[in-house]
């Protein structure tokens, strides 16, 4: 994605449940303090909206989201107890605007528990796979069926050679065709299509299990990761503990004309409403909408400031929590 937009640009600003209304309007306030023009449209999704209303993910919200540049999302509680119709808004709008890739970057930090010389890129396939949402019980008996297609795994590996192609050149494309040997192995018969049109990039190959044994073991030897769903959302999560945690990873979900940005964190019910939540990861996404929506420089220096209060604290001045933007 990554194209210049007219300014000021229009973000809505989706707080969700829980410390994602804390969080979310101290990314709003970095993003203003960027230095690009920006006008906020807060909108509505998540557990409590569907308790409200009966939907996580209302028609005004959709109809608005239309409207603008890109989203910034806080977080979502997805109760295991959740009423019948409920499902994670998030997933909702992944599909609803075909944003197929997430993009989520994962560097070292100035921070203890941060391993060194990791700057890797993992690129997941967004809107299929175990997630298509194709579950259903047969009496005693769950079913849920994986769908891969063609023309979702060319684009996907087709965004993951335009990443590496700006970064070291390297793609490591993770399926488990060995085993699911129709579904990966269409997948990875798609993917390997495409690195022909890139001969600058280097592709290679690595099961699943493999791949997260090697994340441990030697995470600076990845640049881009390329995968499926469920694989990515796993794979993303651990390399998450090597470079600092949850609470510092963000992640892109882009289509062809539309990104939403996220902390990849929970809503954390248990600390909710105490101000000790750490804004650091949804700061960190208002980059990435930012840098997604052609403002390199801006999020650079968002990113920069985060790096500087890792490594030497907040400073001595008091941190007070930004009030939301007015609606």
């Amino acid at each position: 994605m990554n194209r210049a937009h007219a300014l000021p640009l229009r973000i809505a600003l989706i707080p969700g449940d829980g410390i994602g209304q804390e969080v979310t309007p101290a990314a709003a306030a970095a993003m203003q303090a960027s230095g690009v023009a920006v006008e906020f449209v807060e909108l509505e999704a998540g557990w409590q909206t569907f308790v409200r209303s009966g939907s996580a993910l209302p028609a005004v919200t959709v109809q608005a989201l239309a409207t603008v540049d890109g989203a910034l999302f806080g977080a979502v509680s997805s109760p295991a107890h959740a009423a019948h119709g409920y499902r994670s808004p998030i997933v909702q709008m992944r599909q609803q605007f075909d944003l197929f890739a997430n993009l989520r970057p994962l560097v070292s930090a100035p921070t203890p528990g941060s391993w060194p010389g990791i700057d890797l890129l993992i690129v997941r396939e967004n809107t299929e796979g175990m997630y298509a949402g194709r579950e259903r019980l047969e009496g005693d008996t769950a079913i849920a069926e994986r769908v891969i297609t063609r023309r979702a795994s060319e684009r996907i590996m087709r965004v993951a050679l335009e990443q590496a192609r700006r970064r070291r050149g390297l793609v490591t494309l993770v399926h488990k065709a060995n085993v699911l040997r129709v579904t990966d192995g269409l997948f990875r018969e798609a993917s390997l299509s495409v690195a022909p049109d890139f001969p600058d990039v280097q592709v290679e190959e690595g099961l699943v299990d493999s791949v997260a044994y090697r994340l441990v073991r030697q995470p600076q030897h990845f640049d881009v990761i390329v995968t499926t769903n469920l694989f990515g959302d796993i794979l993303s999560d651990l390399a998450a503990g090597l470079t600092g945690g949850l609470g510092l990873a963000a992640s892109a979900n882009q289509g062809e004309r539309f990104v939403v940005a996220e902390p990849v964190h929970g809503s954390a019910p248990d600390i909710a409403g105490q101000g000790i939540a750490n804004p650091l990861a949804a700061i960190r996404a208002g980059a990435l909408l930012l840098r997604s929506l052609g403002q390199a420089d801006a999020a650079a220096r968002i990113e920069h400031a985060v790096n500087q209060v890792l490594a030497s604290g907040p400073g001595p001045q008091t941190w007070a929590a930004p009030q939301p933007p007015p609606r």
